[in-house]
Parts: C-alpha cells; sequence; structure tokens
C-alpha cells in the first residue's frame, strides 16, 4: 500500500448521494483475478454519456472525488476500492459513507473524509475551477481562497495510511517481536517445534 500524506489537485465534484458499490464499479467487473485494469469500469454507466466528469480533459486522473451522503452503499465488494485507486482517487470526501465502503478504501490506501454538507457544496463550488489541497497529518482540507475544513480520523487509520501499512506490512513491522517470539518459545516450548507425533 503506498503511503499517504497528502492530494492535492483538481477533484471530481460529483456530488451524487447514496452512490452505491454497483455503480462504483457494476457487477460483472466482478469476475476479474486481479486488481489491474477496474478503473476502467469505474463509473461505467455514467461515462456513458460523453459529457461525463471522470473522463473530461479537467477532471480526468483527478486525485480526490467530492461525493454526496452515504457513499459506497449497498454490497460489500472490495472491487468497488480497487477501482477507485485504479482510477486515480487517493481520497473521496463526503458527508458520510458506508461502514463496509470506508473499512474496503482505508484497507486500500484510500482516505474517507467525512466534512458536513455546507463544506461539500463550498468544495464542490471550487471543485468547478480551483485545485483542492487534503492534508492527512494536519487534517485538514483548504481550498486557494482561505477555506480551510478539519476533519476527524482514527488514529489508527491515520498511521497506517501515513506510513503505507495494510494488514500485510503491520504484520512484517512486527517482524522482529514474532521472531523473539518464536525463538523463546522454541527454548521454553522445545517439544511444539518437533512436531505432531501420530497415536
Amino acid at each position: 500500500m503506498q503511503a499517504l500524506r497528502e492530494a492535492s489537485g483538481r477533484a471530481i465534484p460529483f456530488g451524487a448521494k447514496n452512490v452505491d458499490t454497483d455503480v462504483i464499479i457494476p457487477a460483472h467487473w466482478l469476475k476479474t483475478i486481479t486488481r489491474d485494469g477496474l478503473g476502467k469500469g469505474a463509473f461505467e454507466t455514467l461515462r456513458a454519456d460523453p459529457d461525463n466528469l471522470f473522463d473530461s480533459d479537467t477532471f480526468k486522473g483527478a486525485p480526490i472525488l467530492i461525493a454526496g451522503d452515504n457513499f459506497g452503499c449497498g454490497s460489500s465488494r472490495e472491487h468497488a476500492a480497487w477501482a477507485l485507486l485504479d482510477l486515480g482517487i487517493k481520497a473521496v470526501i463526503a458527508p458520510s459513507f458506508s461502514d463496509i465502503f470506508s473499512g474496503n478504501a482505508f484497507k486500500n490506501g484510500i482516505l474517507t473524509v467525512v466534512l458536513p454538507q455546507a463544506a461539500i457544496d463550498r468544495l464542490m463550488q471550487v471543485a468547478q475551477t480551483d485545485p483542492i489541497h487534503l492534508d492527512l497529518e494536519n487534517q485538514v482540507v483548504t481550498t486557494p481562497f482561505q477555506d480551510r475544513f478539519a476533519f476527524e480520523i482514527d488514529p489508527f487509520r491515520k498511521h497506517c495510511l501515513i506510513e503505507g501499512l495494510d494488514e500485510v506490512g503491520l504484520t512484517l513491522a512486527r517482524d522482529t517481536a514474532i521472531s523473539a517470539y518464536e525463538n523463546t518459545a522454541r527454548e521454553l516450548l522445545p517439544w511444539l517445534s518437533k512436531g505432531v507425533v501420530a497415536a
């Protein structure tokens, strides 16, 4: 997982409410065994419109998505987070998120920022013409117009995102302690390392 300290640039002023995971990545994309290329299927139905935001010259490749209330509702498919990542999205800002989507996003290195609707409305307005800056270390979203929106985040999630630690990375970070425990266990409980004797 890539470390995420900040995200800056154009933000896609999407704003739609109750966007479920089937809108984010339609079910027929779930047959793949790899994460690569899922960005092509992200918001596929919406992108069928040639004037869609996601493929416009202005917003294509934007690292931030501004969404409406209850983003990521519906099924628990992790492919939704994978598709957003492959599309280039590093952070999603919305008034609320589905708990499962928020968890999947975090585990894949996407920051979900919860802000009140008034802040979302302002960011949607700014995003039409100007970039937005998201600073995870200081937990603030800013604009070139001196707007400053503080947000809360679980300290553990913040640490993992800043350090780029997924579940495997967290385990590997404890390698020294795990090895020390195993060495001690072999010395104090030698029968455990000899295997099980068949009856």
